[in-house]
């Protein structure tokens, strides 16, 4: 249905005839903010609701990900300030410690330059440089989104007041014993020169090589396996498992180690599987974390043959080289002394990579600080275990305690320059000493500073906290915390939401951080594959938004956000959302050229037509349902229950429905008139968390009122019209069913034809004339003939398609298309009837043949009745 069925009155001066979302998006957001409609007053008497903002990089930019992130917690966060809460959506970004130092560092090898030309001061002052110039380019992209942020709060994980917190929160765990230094293996990128924990590898599919090495001779030989052959040189045992009778005799004793002029022993551990392999596993301590725990059990030496940037450093031939050079030129001398016992290429295996640079991680043996998880850890699992924190959907609880119920130790330290300085000094006696952030530090000789930083997900676990002034008891503190909801995705569940989790229940008290957890999953292509630049497949939203609007990206990211859940996307979505933006601007402005007005109160329901009474209590209906779903984070299904009252019931059937009373004027028209402004004025409430732009215009106008940001938001008024809903639905079918026969006839949508309508066996009769419109009848005329008739849910309408139609024309193409489907039935049903073919066939193929059969057996009588409406030749 169109709006333009009918001669119009002159266009309404206050909207333009096309909304212009580029003309229209960026005054309105600087309005909102001047008007301070997004900040939050901790002394108000309103309920708080909280949400922080996932703080993005400051080296990052607004990528689908986070607009659609933001999209959500944009909409969760207008709702509530519409109903009536003092909401606080926090925003901010992180320092973003290794990401960050790597664009400066590569500036300056630009300039010929390394951090070390600068010295440590100077360098952090050229990053400080750099953030301050180039860095947060993602806060504007956040206003073209329409982020109803309070921008007067926005924190950076470095600012001061969140670095005391940080200085805060290390020493109390200092101090309670939960943060120590030692020497563990860890993950060492030596791309970046620094230790990254286990959730900042990302494991993928490599070709390796698995070689077999001869140790020992004779008697004493043992044959090991393994794919990182350069570790060699850093072995101090071979592993056998206690049980295993093939080795017993040489449990205790020592055999040589090739390429060296040492001897190693032989240990027997209930680590080693007998079964896997050869049954015998060389050990490197220094570099493989089982490997290392072999080794205390047993008490063997460390011997680290790798430096930091991963180049042997075992005095010899093979020192200096680079640590996969090594590798092939060590299976090469073993190969020459005959101690290759097989050699598998390519052999394909699981390989850890840093996830900033993409370098092959290397395990390593380093004095690290950490932080013993094991009670923040407990206390994490059970706040969501007793119901103080729900995760949503529910099925994400089994990952979460997967992950918190087996948490190792955090090492928190990096060996970089920019980020937070452990706030710990070293005296000359071996003395280690935690200064928070009213102390004074240690003086004197030979004390200093700890060189380390701490990792970046240190801080951004205060960031709940922290950005609301902990550890001072601020009013804010004391008003928005806990946050009511943490939106997120999935994927950092244990990055980050783990760590939020663990500092806030120590922090606060025992409160947890906030009392839901609402996880959402990764957007994606339209074919479900992630999005990456190297696929070439990545989108700037930015582009999106220039070319389609904001409105239209956030709608099409909402209508995809099912809880947990993976988005797919693609461009033509995003035209949808767009035409679906362009139908309320062009149905809102027919309606207020039209008489749709929000003046006086609603008349009486006995007032109203049926149309009047069945969108009304639709309206209510939807406000329910709405708000049901936002209880539940289903935004797809919100936005979808929203586009179809809207574009469906609202423009495409009651606008339409309407349209004759308006024509006609008089009082009829006056209620209907206020109810379709009724009508509008919630729907475009209802619309405007998800879609605010084109809201805000279209509900300004409508209502003169000051802003729908702060508009109250529509409740369910109770109102209920069931026979209401069953007379249009009534009509409904009656329209539907003729418009599709229409259709497969070769009707145009707007071709009018003449035709008798008899609605006397139906309550349909005050609708005639609306229905006659609907379809495009004429009136009936001296000539008619009933070509055509169409019984369809009591109604008969009979249609005169002479001189419409080439009769034997159709009646040709129809017969041709029933032969198809009657061979395609034939075909199906042998193979159905078939038993070998349905012994052997997959289900999904059976099942396929069984959907052909069934649309073909639904196409033969289709065209069976529109052969049978045709008219004689």
């Amino acid at each position: 249905m169109t709006e333009n069925s009918q001669a119009q009155p002159a266009a309404n001066p206050e909207l333009p005839t096309q909304y212009a979302p580029a003309e229209v998006e960026g005054k309105l957001y600087e309005r909102w903010v001047e008007r301070g409609y997004f900040e939050a007053d901790e002394k108000s008497g309103k309920p708080p609701y909280t949400i922080v903002i996932p703080p993005p990089n400051v080296t990052g930019s607004l990528h689908l990900g986070h607009a659609f992130e933001h999209t959500i917690i944009d909409a969760l966060t207008r709702r509530k300030r519409m109903q009536g809460y003092e909401t606080l959506w926090q925003p901010g970004m992180d320092h973003a410690g290794i990401a960050t130092q790597n664009v400066v560092e590569r500036e300056l090898a630009k300039e010929g330059k390394s951090r070390h030309d600068l010295g440590r001061t100077d360098f952090v002052e050229r990053v400080w440089q750099w953030k301050e110039e180039s860095g947060g380019q993602i806060s504007g992209q956040m206003r073209r989104l329409g982020d109803g942020v309070a921008w007067s709060r926005e924190r950076f994980t470095m600012d001061e007041g969140l670095s005391a917190a940080v200085q805060t929160i290390f020493k109390r765990l200092f101090d309670d014993g939960l943060i120590y230094r030692a020497e563990r293996i860890i993950n060492w990128c030596p791309r970046c020169l620094t230790a990254i924990s286990d959730i900042e590898v990302e494991y993928q599919d490599d070709n390796g090589e698995l070689v077999s090495i001869k140790y020992g001779d004779g008697d004493e030989t043992l044959v090991v396996a393994t794919t990182r052959a350069e570790t060699m040189l850093g072995d101090t045992a071979v592993a056998v498992h206690p049980d295993d009778a093939r080795y017993t005799h040489l449990v205790g004793r020592r055999i040589k180690l090739p390429l060296t002029d040492r001897t190693i022993p032989v240990v027997a551990d209930e680590h080693v599987d007998p079964e896997f392999g050869t049954g015998a596993v060389k050990v490197t301590p220094a570099h493989d974390p089982n490997d290392f725990e072999i080794g205390r059990r047993h008490d063997l030496p460390n011997i680290t043959v790798m430096d930091e940037r991963a180049v042997i450093t075992v005095p010899g031939p093979f020192q200096g080289l680079d640590r996969f050079e090594a590798r092939s030129t060590i299976v090469a001398a073993l190969r020459a002394e005959g101690r290759i016992v097989a050699e598998k290429r390519p052999y394909v295996h699981s390989v850890g990579h840093c996830s900033r640079c993409k370098t092959t991680v290397e395990p390593r043996l380093s004095l690290q600080w950490w932080v013993k998880v094991g009670p923040l850890a407990k206390a994490a699992g059970d706040a969501v275990r007793d119901g103080r924190v729900t995760i949503h959907p529910k099925e994400m609880e089994s990952r979460y305690f997967a992950w918190i119920d087996n948490l190792n130790d955090w090492n928190i330290s990096r060996q970089l320059w920019w980020g937070h300085r452990i706030p710990v000094w070293h005296g000359p006696n071996g003395e280690t000493v935690a200064v928070g952030p009213n102390d004074e530090p240690p003086t004197g000789e030979g004390w200093s500073q700890d060189t380390d930083v701490l990792d970046t997900w240190f801080s951004s676990g205060l960031w709940p906290f922290s950005t609301l002034g902990w550890p001072e008891q601020t009013p804010s503190l004391e008003k928005f915390y806990p946050n009511s909801v943490l939106v997120t995705g999935y994927d950092i569940l244990f990055f980050w939401v783990a760590r939020m989790m663990m500092f806030g229940l120590y922090a606060m008290d025992g409160t947890p951080p906030f009392h839901t957890i609402a996880l959402h999953g990764m957007v994606r292509d339209q074919f479900g594959k992630k999005m990456s630049k190297s696929f070439g497949n990545a989108v700037d939203p930015l582009e999106w938004m220039d070319k389609y609007g904001s409105d239209a990206v956030r709608f099409t990211l909402a209508r995809g956000a099912n809880p947990g859940v993976d988005v797919p996307i693609g461009e033509d979505w995003v035209q949808g959302s767009r035409n679906f933006a362009n139908k309320i601007w062009n149905a809102t402005r027919f309606a207020m050229m039209n008489g749709a007005t929000v003046e006086g109160p609603l008349p009486d329901a006995a007032q109203m037509s049926a149309t009047d009474r069945w969108i009304l209590s639709r309206l209510n209906e939807t406000v329910a349902q709405v708000d049901a779903l936002y209880e539940d984070y289903q935004f797809a299904k919100l936005s979808d229950a929203l586009f179809h009252f809207a574009w469906d019931e609202v423009f495409d059937w009651y606008v339409e429905l309407s349209k004759t009373t308006f024509f006609a004027g008089g009082e009829q028209a006056k209620v209907s008139g206020r109810v379709l402004g009724e009508v509008l004025d919630v729907t475009l409430r209802l619309l405007h968390p998800i879609v605010p732009f084109v809201t805000e215009t279209l509900w300004t106008t409508l209502t003169g009122k000051e802003s729908v940001v702060v508009a109250d938001w529509p409740a369910d008024s109770g109102f209920r019209d069931q026979a209401a809903e069953r007379e249009i639905e009534h009509l409904q079918q009656v329209v539907t069913e003729v418009r599709r026969f229409r259709a497969d006839q070769g009707l145009q949508p707007g071709q009018k034809v003449p035709g008798r309508l008899d609605l006397s066996a139906t309550p349909l009769a005050a609708h005639e004339t609306a229905i006659r419109q609907l379809l495009r009848l004429q009136e009936e005329g001296d000539a008619f003939q009933a070509t055509a008739t169409l019984p369809v849910a009591g109604a008969t309408v009979a249609l005169d398609l002479s001189g419409t139609i080439d009769v034997p024309a159709e009646r040709k193409r129809l017969t041709k298309d029933r032969d198809a489907a009657e061979k395609e039935k034939q075909q199906a049903t042998a193979k159905l009837g078939n038993e070998a073919f349905l012994a052997k066939a997959p289900d999904n193929v059976v099942d396929k043949i069984r959907g052909r059969l069934a649309k073909a057996e639904a196409d033969i009588e289709r065209l069976t009745a529109q052969l049978a409406a045709l008219p004689e030749d």
